[in-house]
């Protein structure tokens, strides 16, 4: 069965990520390869624990591995310090020490909440990411960062913590929900615009197939967008400089979350979103043209995301973007594109002013 390893470099954090399909059944294989921990916490969620659990736990019982199951709530409003304090709570009681480990099967929210266990239980053991979402495979299982949500904003509780492998197998999407697939589709086109024009032209001639689930085209969608995140972190392992690209379309996307209500918007659906509003903002300050925008809006259509936020006054969107992580100093950075294929950071200082010009349609 083919598989494809990419290699996040991090001298003595580096890690793999290793792609295909079937791979879920070869768990212990890998496992052995980076001499994981012989006792496990499988963490999951209830809608990925009926699927993938128990096929995951027998293989490595098979293998000699001592398993145990933490089986949170499934959405982004668990996404919280009392969901977390469950896992702490269920490792201690089941006499997890130093030489244990974690595996994160599911999403981004089950990666994000794992990762972050792992980093602060007993100062950090290690832990193995299986994302069995798109949009886990494609952006949060790669790079370490980890978190938990806040009421008053996304992931502004969290660690730095790189995983000891990644084990991404495509075969997991085919049970995806449809509006997860696209919801994971919106950061696959993030790294078009920022980082690669060839791959947003692909995407525009392949949308059907991604929305149809071929294999070779998820394939070939999550290696370029798993390489290219690599390829960042390796550089910037913690958003001192370029990492921070990575998050075109997340200030406002994150605003919508929040606003909304966690869970009532997908995070991909917010980003697709907040990447149409970075794009039209680019353009007034003439980083892109406006056909820019319309490839953009176009593509996100085709891919079947939405392109309006909802009707939140301006007020509202200005107050959550301020408690962004990249707030300094009263001025917020956004990542702006320049067209297709790159994008800078760029400080907005007047938030109210430049949001009211650029979008009159938002009522103050």
């Amino acid at each position: 069965m083919k598989t494809t390893t990419l290699r996040v470099g991090l001298q003595e954090r580096s890690y793999e990520i290793i792609l295909g399909q079937g791979l879920i059944q070869r768990t212990p294989d890998y496992l052995e390869d980076i001499s994981f921990p012989r006792k496990i916490a499988l963490i999951t969620n209830t809608t990925v624990e009926k699927l993938y659990l128990a096929p995951l736990m027998d293989c490595l019982t098979n293998a000699g591995y001592q398993c145990h199951s933490i089986i949170l709530p499934d959405g982004e409003a668990y996404k919280n310090l009392e969901i977390l304090a469950t896992i702490y709570d269920q490792l201690i009681a089941k006499g997890f020490d130093r030489g244990s480990g974690l595996i994160a099967l599911g999403g981004g929210v089950v990666g994000d909440m794992a990762g972050f266990a792992a980093a602060t239980f007993l100062r950090g053991i290690p832990f193995v990411q299986i994302p069995t979402t798109l949009l886990a495979q494609v952006d949060s299982s790669v790079g370490g960062k980890t978190g938990i949500n806040h009421p008053l904003g996304k992931n502004l509780i969290g660690a730095f913590y790189q995983p000891k492998l990644v084990l991404i197998d495509i075969n997991t999407l085919q049970t995806l929900d449809t509006r997860e697939v696209r919801a994971g589709l919106a950061e696959v086109v993030k790294y078009g615009v920022i980082h690669d024009a060839d791959f947003f032209a692909w995407l525009e001639g392949n949308s059907h197939r991604l929305l149809a689930l071929d294999p070779d085209a998820l394939l070939h969608a999550v290696k370029i967008s798993c390489q290219t995140k690599a390829n960042i972190v390796e550089v910037d392992e913690r958003e001192g400089s370029i990492r921070a690209l990575l998050n075109f379309g997340h200030t406002f996307g994150h605003a919508i979350e929040n606003l909304s209500g966690y869970g009532e918007w997908r995070h991909g659906e917010a980003v697709a979103c907040g990447m149409l509003v970075a794009c039209r903002l680019a353009c007034h300050f003439q980083l892109a043209q406006s056909a820019t925008a319309h490839r953009l809006e176009n593509l996100l259509r085709s891919l079947q995301l939405p392109t309006k936020w909802p009707d939140f006054p301006l007020a509202r969107y200005v107050d959550a973007m301020q408690r962004d992580k990249k707030v300094r100093s009263g001025s917020l950075t956004l990542v702006l594109n320049q067209d297709i294929g790159a994008a800078v950071l760029y400080p907005i200082v007047n938030i109210t002013e430049t949001f009211h010009q650029v979008f009159p349609e938002l009522e103050f």
